[in-house]
């Protein structure tokens, strides 16, 4: 089983990373903040202000760690890194696979099929917690029986164009229902489905942040085992966006990220005073709360689940490394299927 390791998140504007030997150094105003030994590290992200030396930047280039710059909403700026390890011979057939419509619909099927399960046992779960509570239960239970279709529905074609529209369905099912699991009644949390580029309210501002970093953790376990994360077989290619990353995260978001979301606003972790809002529309965290969400979810992925696949006990931060692991045996023929996670 693989090691997991950390990722350093640099959040304070202003801050100066540096080389000390082994170590990355973290300066606020000359003053030394954290100080963490680069065997420890799989990737640094610079959220905001932040200053990176050239000597670091190299040194993390020959270590392998990734250095990912982030706007203060979360959206991808750049990534600094080394040269690429990856199996030339997995990339190739990897990239002959998204080219083949019908082998790359079964692996869009799959991928499908994980994500609108996980949207449901999300919903599943808040039924159970709070299904006495509920402001509108006929339109909460018309939701997980509807996603419950489309997910049946997926083999009945073998398009992935169609296939694709299957999943724009689900989402709309998906995102109708959740606004109703969220508890607080502050108004800045009143959710009417996802928007961002930039978010306009605080959910979809949280629910940004969220998905930026399980991306960021996606891309980084692709590049271990080697395929390439700007090739995707839902997400088709667009130059600077990392698609099969965004593939991986889609199964993922549901029980990583929106339920973290969730969690962080019902226990009023996060409140309506942490969140401002610009001339253009655009809802920000403040750097206070988004240090909360990091830290939360950094905590999320040292939880232990069972995967029903391996049948092994993990860490959520091991799934994207595990999953991305599976796809690439698929892809060289060790596995009949991608085998998407299914979350108990």
């Amino acid at each position: 089983m693989q090691r997991q390791l950390n990722t350093l998140y640099a959040t304070t504007d202003g801050a100066w990373l540096h080389q000390d030997g082994a170590n990355i150094v973290l300066e606020v105003e000359r003053e030394v903040r954290a100080r963490v030994p680069v065997h420890m590290l799989q990737s640094v992200v610079c959220i905001g202000r932040i200053s990176v030396s050239p000597q670091l930047m190299g040194f993390c280039a020959e270590q392998g760690i990734t250095i990912c710059y982030l706007t203060p909403s979360g959206k991808f700026l750049a990534r600094v890194e080394g040269p690429v390890s990856g199996n030339v011979l997995l990339r190739r057939e990897q990239y002959r696979r998204t080219d083949d419509p019908s082998r790359c619909s079964d692996i869009v099927r799959n991928i499908l099929v994980g994500k609108i399960y996980n949207q449901r046992a999300v919903l599943a779960r808040g039924w159970r917690d709070h299904g006495d509570s509920l402001s509108d239960a006929p339109a909460f239970q018309s939701s997980l029986k509807r996603l419950k279709r489309i997910r049946q529905a997926l083999f009945d074609h073998s398009a992935a164009d169609v296939l694709r529209g299957h999943e724009g369905e689900a989402a709309q099912a998906y995102f109708s229902a959740l606004p109703q699991l969220i508890r607080s009644t502050a108004h800045a949390f009143r959710f009417d489905g996802r928007n961002r580029r930039p978010p306009r309210d605080a959910t979809n501002a949280l629910l940004s942040l969220l998905y930026t970093l399980l991306t960021h953790d996606c891309r980084s376990a692709l590049e271990t085992v080697g395929l390439d994360p700007a090739v995707g077989f839902l997400h088709r290619d667009r130059p600077g966006r990392p698609s099969l990353a965004l593939d991986l995260a889609e199964e993922l978001r549901s029980v990583l990220a929106d339920r973290l979301a969730l969690s962080l606003i019902n226990r009023m972790q996060v409140t309506e005073r942490d969140f401002r809002k610009l001339d253009n529309g655009a809802v920000l965290l403040s750097d206070e709360a988004r240090k909360t969400v990091i830290t939360a979810y950094q905590e999320r992925k040292k939880e232990e689940v069972l995967h029903a696949f391996i049948g092994e006990k993990i860490s959520i931060g091991l799934i994207p490394h595990i999953q991305a692991q599976l796809l690439a045996r698929h892809l060289r023929g060790d596995l009949d299927a991608y085998p998407p996670l299914l979350w108990k």
